[in-house]
């Protein structure tokens, strides 16, 4: 048996035996914490004091992200029966304009971020962040972060600020990904160009599902996901628009204007996606119907969301009529465990009561 076999065997272990299905409510205090979540913000004091020193973040105030604390997050964790989070730091990709600023900056979200695992190990997991403008500086923080800082998978934004990820000078990256079998957490941001947003709705709302959908879009129409098969890919917000337009992009493939549908349907059911738009109760029938329960990743967009946020959208995944109590434990923690099976371990630590 490989190691990585051996390694999910043991996650489904634990998710079996360890910590059981997930119907009781969710702010439930007789249960310890169980779920893991995959869309999960953090931004330590050192990335912070760099992000406000390079003019990122203000001194005060700015977005909710950039307030981060440790102890309301751990407190909302506990609250949300959130036993692990993998933190990310989706920083615009623009904001890497400068080569230099890349290569520091990269360096010190990625290594305060792994301070954070290493100093709650049973908390947190967490996604390097790689830097789309520079392939060479991506690629040699791919390394660092996985094999030095044993990162759980990387961060890819959605766009560069004028390509997507499907572009061929992403292929470099991509397939070096795809050799070590990686898991990349995909993140939207600003539309490329500085499209003009609707007055009276902030980017987020809708501009941020497009930018998803259009990557997604471009990695299957590019062919990236069919030439790179052992990589694995997250949607955040629930794959964008991408599982509810199928049939469009299926006649775009049938009229030469799109990919195939048969490659289509294939990266449909490939892609994982997470629980961060939130999908219930209005999109998760027809995302189980494109995808299935089994790429599903529970995810709250924390610390973006507020905690009342979190608890009513693990609320809202626990009476949605869509799903029952195995599709629930599946993307509680479930299907995590098997694409991410390092998680498994820090699992199994917190329940012999270790920190």
């Amino acid at each position: 048996m490989s190691r990585r076999r051996a390694l999910q065997a043991a996650a489904l272990t634990t998710a079996a035996v360890g910590f059981g299905p997930a119907a009781a409510d969710a702010a439930s205090p007789a249960r310890r914490p169980f779920r893991i979540d995959t869309h999960h913000h953090a931004v330590p004091p050192e990335m912070r004091e760099w992000a406000v020193e390079h003019g990122l973040l203000p001194p005060k105030g700015g977005p909710r992200w950039g307030q981060w604390s440790l102890s309301e997050t751990l407190d909302t964790m506990e609250r949300a029966r959130i036993a692990i989070g993998v933190a990310s730091a989706p920083v615009p990709s623009m904001a890497f304009r400068d080569r230099s600023l890349a290569v520091s900056g990269t360096r010190i979200i990625n290594e305060d971020l792994a301070n954070l695992v290493r100093d709650h190990p049973t908390r947190f997991g967490f996604f390097a962040y790689l830097p789309l403008l520079h392939i060479d500086v991506a690629l040699r923080e791919a390394a660092y972060a996985l094999d030095v800082l044993k990162a759980d998978g990387v961060l890819l934004m959605t766009n560069d600020g004028s390509r997507y990820l499907g572009d061929r000078a992403f292929d470099p990256l991509f397939a070096e990904l795809d050799r070590r079998r990686a898991v990349i957490f995909t993140h939207p941001g600003p539309l490329p160009g500085g499209a003009a947003g609707v007055p009276g709705m902030e980017d987020w709302i809708a501009d941020f599902m497009l930018d998803t959908t259009r990557a997604a879009f471009n990695l299957v129409a590019s062919g990236t996901m069919d030439r790179h098969p052992r990589i694995s890919v997250i949607l955040s917000h629930a794959g964008g628009f991408l599982p509810y337009i199928g049939g469009r992009i299926e006649h775009a493939g049938r009229t030469g204007r799109g990919p195939s549908p048969a490659a289509f349907r294939r990266a449909v059911r490939r892609f994982y996606y997470d629980t961060a738009a939130p999908p219930s109760p209005y999109a998760t029938p027809t995302l189980l119907a494109a995808a299935g329960a089994g790429r599903l990743l529970y995810g709250t967009d924390w610390a973006q969301t507020t905690a009342a946020d979190v608890m009513h959208t693990t609320r809202g995944l626990e009476r949605d009529p869509a799903l029952n109590d195995r599709m629930r434990h599946a993307i509680y923690q479930g299907n995590a465990l098997r694409l991410m099976p390092a998680l498994a371990g820090r699992l199994a630590r917190r329940g012999r009561g270790r920190t």
